[in-house]
């Protein structure tokens, strides 16, 4: 895989690392306030947290799936590209249905580094 693309879907699986973070271990902090745009009393709730924490291990297994398809595996074109298609639609969902803050923070990183997986192929 070219240095580009490569460089860019590990900035992505840290991304999404941090986000598993936020979500697993940070579920009440103001940094997770901040970047979910929620406030705390609903980010206290164990049903929220639960939620949260489930959501974040999803993050966590992209992440891990870049990293393996960009260093590991034997296609690792193919692999990171999926990993990276998954993380777009799932901005593209997420920007639809819950925020689109999540199309921006996301999404945007996710498909430049689409463009240059394509590009430089």
């Amino acid at each position: 895989m070219h240095i580009i693309p490569l460089v860019l879907a590990v900035l992505v699986a840290v991304e999404h690392y941090y986000i598993l973070y936020l979500e697993m271990f940070q579920t009440t902090s103001l940094a997770a306030q901040r970047s979910f745009g929620l406030d705390k009393e609903f980010l206290d709730d164990p049903r929220v947290q639960t939620l949260f924490k489930n959501q974040g291990l999803y993050n966590g297994f992209l992440a891990t799936g870049i990293l393996w398809g960009a260093f590991f595996a034997v296609n690792s074109w193919s692999v990171v590209t999926f990993f990276i298609i998954c993380i777009v639609v799932a901005a593209v969902y997420g920007g639809l249905t819950s925020s689109k803050s999540i199309l921006l923070k996301q999404g945007v990183p996710a498909i430049i580094t689409l463009i240059t997986l394509l590009i430089f192929r």
